[in-house]
């Protein structure tokens, strides 16, 4: 809702999905969404808008559905900052890139610089180092998000086998998925894979909680992450409530909320650049 006396900001996305790596057909209809987000900003006028999408969508369809996008701003007065950004630049804790746009009709706009450096990134040990030890299927009892899937016994054994870093390519062959003995899925290494500790972990996906999804296996226990790992490497807080007290805590639902989200540390850095904005659009009105 907006307030008659402030400024208008409106933050908006479209669904990754059209344009993300794992799509290879590029047949979602859900890339017109974008479009569709264009014309309800030119609409509505808003002083400031943001949009976040995966790096993917400057080259969907030879860069033309964005380009689309940044036409209709700017036949609107929009001045637009648009960069990919890599979350760990943010203190984000993740090697996540996102497309990161800001616009505003009041006047230039840019994204704040960044507030970390390779040397100061944020690491997995750093972000969930502290937290109690699990076991596959087990549950923190003073921490109902701390909670880790089960694995069956071929996949207790292949994560016995995975080394930080590494990929099933490291396993005995009786323990490589037939699947991934074929040809066709030579190439599919960022899966079944161990984190490593002292790296920002990959990006986390709606289903980061499964060791087979991707390079989601703890760097040192014999598991998958637990979900209040998962959100604290989207850089939420700790203590983070995604459920009423007592409401049953869903693997896939719980899943979808935090792999969907916009790591906090970068939602702030947005914030931070559309203040920085608008306190100086603020100082240079007479």
């Amino acid at each position: 809702m907006f307030s008659p006396s402030g400024p208008k900001i409106l933050v908006g996305c479209a669904p990754c999905q059209p344009f993300s790596s794992y799509n290879q057909k590029n047949e979602d209809p859900k890339y017109k969404l974008v479009e569709k987000f264009a014309e309800l900003i030119c609409d509505i006028e808003p002083d400031i808008v943001s949009m976040e999408n995966v790096p993917r969508l400057l080259a969907f369809q030879g860069g033309k559905v964005f380009d689309r996008f940044l036409k209709m701003l700017e036949k609107h007065n929009y001045s637009v900052d648009k960069r990919v950004i890599y979350a760990p630049d943010y203190g984000v804790a993740q090697s996540r890139s996102r497309l990161v746009l800001v616009a505003s009709r009041l006047g230039p706009i840019r994204f704040i610089a960044p507030t970390h450096t390779p040397d100061s990134y944020s690491t997995v040990r750093e972000a969930i180092g502290d937290l109690p030890v699990l076991k596959a299927g087990e549950i923190d009892e003073r921490d109902p998000m701390h909670r880790a899937s089960r694995l069956s016994e071929i996949n207790l054994k292949r994560i016995r086998a995975s080394r930080p870093g590494g990929s099933w390519k490291d396993w005995d062959d009786k323990l490589v998925a037939k699947c991934h003995q074929n040809k066709s899925g030579d190439g599919y290494v960022s899966v079944y894979g161990r984190m490593t500790a002292d790296d920002p972990s990959p990006t986390i996906t709606t289903q980061f909680f499964g060791f087979g999804n991707g390079r989601f296996g703890h760097p040192e226990q014999d598991r998958g992450l637990s979900l209040r790992e998962g959100a604290i490497l989207q850089s939420f807080p700790p203590k983070y409530a995604f459920a009423p007290p007592g409401e049953p805590i869903q693997f896939k639902k719980m899943g979808r909320m935090i792999g969907n989200a916009v790591p906090v540390l970068l939602a702030q850095a947005i914030a931070r650049s559309v203040k920085i904005h608008l306190n100086e659009v603020a100082s240079a009105t007479p």
